[in-house]
């Protein structure tokens, strides 16, 4: 491990460690993926996965295994607290980090590689993913160590050098882990890219050098003894859910309220990118105007185009679907740095300066955007102001003015302070502003509010109507979701020891319920907040039957 390895690898954790102790579980994807890996845990089922009673068959196994790993190693079992299960995507995007440096440094050279290394962990996508135990941190990873290892082999064809005989293994391994954490993502990445080169080059020798028959072998080996393991206990459902409802409902049309018209990668892009997304326009729109001659330019630009453009074509669209394509662009900023100044920042065709302008508008919307809600969200949101907001708004503002260049190419010095002063803006925006936002962090008052008034160790909370997968991993596995009439009867079915969750408006109707049995409750806490899932402002009472 050289020096900038080191730095980028040990810099990209210090990027996401602040957040992840002091973020409460995010609902509603994060909160149901580590609620899976916990049952895993609570059970031993390895194979299976399930969501309480319910199976969640829309991704594969591998990041619940990934998770289990790292509850295992924490030694607190179930118990374990959120940060542990984060664990899997900080590394996950420390491990793309340096991927893409070592990419890089192949590629352009070592400065290059620092350059697209620092970009990697320091834009807002990377920064939420790394604090969000879900699949994306660590596809990235999968994606961007495919894509280096494919890159390389590419490279070493079209200069008619010998290609390096752990180069197909990194790809194949890559592809066969990438399909464990999310099914076809890093295969359609590479599939993509290697049919633009071949649209401009119309040459597929090359491919021989990846060894095809031995690499999917061995991905079949990585894949195939869990696919068959749930296909035989879950009957064929994890298949007829995962390719037949999740993969083709999400091509045909929009699933989940997802579905959105194309542009939509368009318009995120500034935050998603932010703050280097001006950066990387500019070295894209140079990439474009040298492609022809460069076979280095046309791989980072085969590894984002395509796989953006069909993304914007597919109706279910979310702003991290694209992230697997953002390290082409950071490649494209480290060869940026390594031309003459004078080549570097030749003047754009029109078109290309009103899309640098449009992104360049972006950036400024984004960076003062940030800068508001660093101050404005605790005022609003909780009525308090944080002195934490000052700094964080002014680093906000700070990395959006040092990501305004006045040429293309921008210095390696340049690019560092921009990437620390993102740091410090993430740092501070996710580890200490939002987790003091109390009224929109729901299930954990509600948590602190069972633990203080459970009447016995065997307590079982029901609830109604507020049903965020956070409450179930916070309170516990058993947690009943239901409406108010499963309240009741869950009340008088454990009278001495159920607890209940309900409406304060609906106080009335549950203690109506329960006067046909003699019975009546007692509130024991009042809990106020916004779902911000839903966005639903509730006022809950946490009853239990009055003795």
């Amino acid at each position: 491990m050289n020096r900038n390895t080191l730095i980028l690898f040990l810099f990209s954790l210090l990027m996401t460690l602040s957040g992840l102790m002091t973020l409460p579980p995010v609902d509603r994807d994060e909160s149901r993926f580590v609620q899976a890996t916990k049952q895993m845990v609570e059970t031993g089922d390895y194979v299976d996965i399930r969501f309480q009673d319910v199976s969640r068959y829309k991704k594969p196994i591998g990041i619940y295994w990934l998770q289990s790993a790292a509850v295992a190693l924490s030694g607190q079992g179930a118990e374990a607290p959120i940060w542990v299960y984060r664990l899997v995507s900080a590394l996950g995007i420390a491990i793309a980090v340096v991927g893409i440096a070592w990419t890089g440094t192949k590629l352009f050279g070592a400065k290059a590689g620092l350059a697209a290394g620092l970009m990697m962990a320091a834009i807002f996508a990377t920064a939420f993913e790394g604090r969000d135990a879900k699949t994306d941190a660590m596809l990235l990873a999968c994606c961007v160590a495919a894509q280096g290892a494919l890159a390389q082999i590419y490279l070493a064809s079209r200069r008619n050098e010998p290609v390096a005989g752990h180069l197909p293994w990194v790809f194949w391994i890559a592809q066969g882990a990438g399909i464990l954490i999310k099914g076809p993502v890093s295969p359609l990445l590479s599939v993509l890219t290697v049919a633009a080169l071949f649209a401009f080059e119309r040459d597929w020798r090359w491919l021989l050098n990846l060894k095809l028959v031995r690499g999917i072998a061995l991905v079949l080996l990585i894949v195939l003894p869990w696919v068959i393991l749930i296909t035989w206990k879950s009957g064929g459902a994890f298949l007829q859910e995962a390719v037949g409802k999740d993969m083709i409902s999400k091509v045909a049309q929009g699933e989940e309220s997802h579905g959105l018209p194309p542009g939509f990668y368009m318009l995120t892009y500034s935050l998603f990118m932010w703050p280097f997304g001006l950066i990387a326009v500019g070295a894209g729109l140079q990439a474009i105007n040298r492609f022809w001659d460069d076979p280095r330019l046309r791989f980072c630009l085969a590894w984002y185009i395509p796989f953006w453009l069909v993304f914007e074509l597919i109706p279910t669209k979310l702003p991290h679907y694209v992230m697997p394509a953002y390290p082409g662009m950071a490649l494209l900023i480290g060869w940026l740095l390594t031309l003459p100044a004078e080549e570097a920042n030749a003047p754009l065709r029109r078109w290309q300066s009103w899309l640098w302008w449009a992104t360049a508008f972006g950036l400024v919307v984004v960076s003062i955007g940030l800068a508001v809600v660093c101050i404005g969200a605790p005022l609003y949101l909780a009525g308090t102001f944080s002195w934490w907001s000052i700094p964080a708004a002014l680093a906000a503002l700070g990395a959006g003015y040092l990501a305004f260049p006045r040429q293309l190419q921008v210095p390696l010095g340049r690019i560092g302070g921009i990437a620390v002063c993102a740091g410090i803006t993430f740092s501070l925006l996710f580890g200490v502003i939002a987790p003091s936002l109390k009224p929109i962090w729901l299930s954990p008052a509600i948590k602190a509010a069972v633990d203080a008034n459970r009447p016995c160790e065997t307590s079982v909370l029901a609830s109604a109507p507020y049903h965020e997968p956070s409450l179930v991993f916070l309170v516990g596995t058993k947690t009943i979701l239901t409406d108010v009439d499963g309240v009741a009867k869950h009340l008088l079915d454990d009278p001495a020891c159920a607890l209940g969750l309900a409406p304060i408006g609906d106080e009335k109707k549950l203690n109506d319920a329960l006067a046909g049995q003699g019975k009546s409750t007692r509130r024991l806490a009042e809990i106020d907040g916004l779902n911000y899932s839903s966005g639903d402002k509730l006022s809950l009472g946490l009853y239990r039957v009055d003795k």
